[in-house]
């Protein structure tokens, strides 16, 4: 008996609507990943992207527990010699909060083609609205 593995054709994907206002960066980004993968499904296979779409919606609302709104810092660098640049998480907040939504799921996912094939089905927005009614997307809980 061989193992059954799904195909391009059978793999069914949907659209989740994530609404992080009051919650924690960390839950909301574990499930997001979560979905991303695929691991929600019976047809989960490691080696293949069988996850669904995810919308995050009020990034800007997401809570930071403790004291990492003052003490959490975000990391990037220029590429030249001394170019590295650091933002505290308030200061993310207030100019690209989106930004640090996007990081916490992609630091979840696997590094490599496979995980950056996974990224390209999160959409995050900083506000409530977004551009995908028309995909019909499933309100999820987090709680």
């Amino acid at each position: 008996m061989s193992t059954q593995f799904p195909s391009k054709g059978e793999i069914v994907r949907q659209w989740h609507v994530v609404d992080a206002e009051n919650l924690v960066l960390g839950r909301v980004a574990s499930k997001a990943a979560m979905l991303l993968m695929g691991k929600h499904k019976p047809t989960y296979t490691p080696f293949l992207d069988t996850g669904d779409h995810v919308i995050v919606v009020n990034a800007a609302k997401v809570k930071l527990t403790g004291r990492k709104d003052e003490q959490k810092m975000y990391y990037r660098h220029t590429g030249y010699p001394g170019g590295l640049i650091t933002t505290g998480a308030k200061k993310m907040r207030a100019s690209r909060p989106n930004r640090m939504i996007e990081l916490a799921i992609a630091g979840m996912l696997p590094k490599n083609k496979l995980g950056k094939q996974m990224y390209r089905k999160l959409k995050v927005y900083a506000g409530d609205k977004h551009p995908h009614q028309a995909q019909g997307p499933v309100a999820l809980s987090i709680g």
